[in-house]
């Protein structure tokens, strides 16, 4: 019997294949655009996503093939809207999105901000998707006036396989209208709002069938096949992980970064620096830092400056990312006395500031294409670095650290974060973390293990430890400036909006 993950990612989607053994059998990766129409704003169209998923599984399904079960995941906080016909209405406003602000104060002022952490565990939140909601209400008001049906992305996807509306509890929870330590959607929050509860998906705990393959747009094997309701990106990426118990913590380094940790309680930060959600374990809870532009830097650096080395990599069939890797480590550590700072799209950890933007701090005719390229990845490693302090400050264990994502499959950004992190990083056997995570949630609601736990225990295995070096001491001068100049800006960044 065979496993399906599905997880639908802001630059592409990955569908994987995995056997009641553990083993990563196949996956397929499908890309598609990301919209900015103005600055601040990012959009995607959810036919993409749909295009994709069905790319997907047609490569790695074939015909007889004894499918158990299809898990989702993806990048959270998007808002899809369906009309009467559950047809989109408009460009899906996704997770990066900083056009929000003022329906941020909006909300605020409606709800209370000591009320707003007591239900939702957060601020009013310019990524989350209540204030994405707020906007197209104030802004598009004929677009919000055919709404039938709010979606999150996975959730638009298990619409099209199912014809379902729902969601589960760790997703929800980025929408800004759950009540996080209940796991309920907050009736308080949709009263003082003033949004319909009919617009909302049912509510599913993580590894509970929320439905059954029932389209015909997808592999004949599929059908009937129970649908997990799977997680949001990260929560799913922990289940891959295997961070499903107190003390374990990962690394993800994809377009976003996150530091996660896993918690029995539903700890908060009342100044709103990290963010606490529900886990995709039943009853239980995490909590986690989020750099915004983590592998986007990198990305938005290859597709700006790195022509030659692309143009390299698709000659000789190699991936690009490990050439700039070399070129990367062709500078010294603290890449001579330059810094980055990664704000391409805001920041939320620690700073909560969409009108925060990238910097390069200490640029000189010295430099070369080499330090830029490493502190692009120094940047993001010290915003990381950051999230593991708001946790340990407030009393979360983070002794045990995985690095998944893009990023761990780079040896020298993995040997970097142990170094600034000062400790040991793992990486799991299979690294392919959300779209790994949905499967085993698969798994466990085709009733192959009881619980979450018990899947992880015994599939997850680790390969590989890095462990802090000899010089990983020479961070400490950079990081230490780091932090000052975010503090040092914040003034300077209010003048250009």
């Amino acid at each position: 019997m065979y496993f399906i993950g599905i997880d639908i990612g802001t630059s592409g989607t990955k569908v994987l294949l995995m056997d009641e053994k553990g083993a990563a059998l196949r996956t397929h990766t499908e890309e598609y655009p990301l919209y900015q129409p103005e600055n601040g704003w990012a959009e995607q169209n959810p036919a993409d996503w749909w295009e994709a998923v069905k790319r997907g599984l047609r490569e790695i399904c074939e015909d007889g093939m004894d499918i158990g079960g299809i898990g989702l995941t993806g990048q959270m906080h998007g808002l899809v809207m369906l009309d009467q016909q559950n047809s989109p209405i408009r460009p899906a406003i996704i997770w990066c999105d900083q056009r929000t602000g003022k329906e941020c104060a909006e909300l605020t002022e409606a709800v209370g901000k000591e009320r707003l952490f007591d239900i939702t565990a957060a601020p009013a939140m310019s990524s989350f998707t209540a204030a994405k909601l707020l906007w197209v209400r104030n802004n598009e008001p004929e677009h919000f006036k055919r709404c039938r049906h709010i979606l999150l992305p996975k959730d638009y996807i298990r619409f099209m396989l199912t014809a379902s509306y729902a969601t589960d509890v760790s997703d929800a929870g980025g929408m800004q209208l759950m009540d996080i330590q209940n796991r309920c959607w907050s009736r308080e929050m949709l009263g003082a709002l003033d949004i319909d509860p009919a617009l909302l998906p049912a509510l599913y705990e993580s590894s509970a069938v929320s439905g059954y393959v029932q389209s015909k747009e997808v592999p004949q094997c599929l059908q009937g096949v129970p649908v997990a309701a799977g997680a949001g990106d990260n929560a799913a990426a922990a289940v891959g992980t295997g961070v499903v118990e107190t003390g374990k913590a990962f690394t993800t380094i994809g377009t976003s970064g996150v530091v996660f940790a896993h918690t029995d309680q539903p700890l908060i930060d009342k100044k709103g620096r990290v963010h606490t959600f529900c886990s995709a374990v039943k009853g239980k809870w995490h909590v986690m830092g989020v750099t915004q532009a983590a592998g986007l830097s990198l990305k938005w650096f290859r597709d700006t400056f790195c022509e030659k080395e692309t143009d390299d990599a698709n000659r000789s069939g190699q991936d690009v990312y490990k050439l700039l890797d070399e070129k990367a480590a062709g500078s010294p550590i603290g890449a001579n006395r330059l810094l980055y700072l990664p704000y391409l799209m805001g920041e939320r950890t620690p700073w909560l500031d969409p009108d925060a933007r990238g910097v390069f701090f200490g640029l000189s005719a010295i430099h070369t294409k080499s330090d830029l390229l490493r502190a692009v990845m120094e940047g993001v490693s010290f915003s990381l670095s950051d999230c593991i302090c708001i946790l340990k400050e407030m009393g979360t264990d983070v002794g045990h650290m995985t690095i998944c994502g893009g990023g761990s499959k780079s040896p020298f950004w993995s040997q970097m974060l142990a170094d600034i992190y000062g400790m040991q990083v793992y990486t799991p056997a299979c690294t392919e973390g959300p779209a790994y995570g949905a499967a085993i949630l698969a798994c466990v609601a085709a009733g192959v293990y009881p619980s979450v736990e018990e899947a992880c225990h015994a599939l997850i295995s680790h390969t590989r430890t890095y462990t802090p070096g000899a010089d990983a001491h020479k961070y400490a001068k950079n990081y230490s400036v780091y932090r000052k100049l975010y503090p040092a800006l914040k003034p300077v960044y209010e003048l250009l909006k």
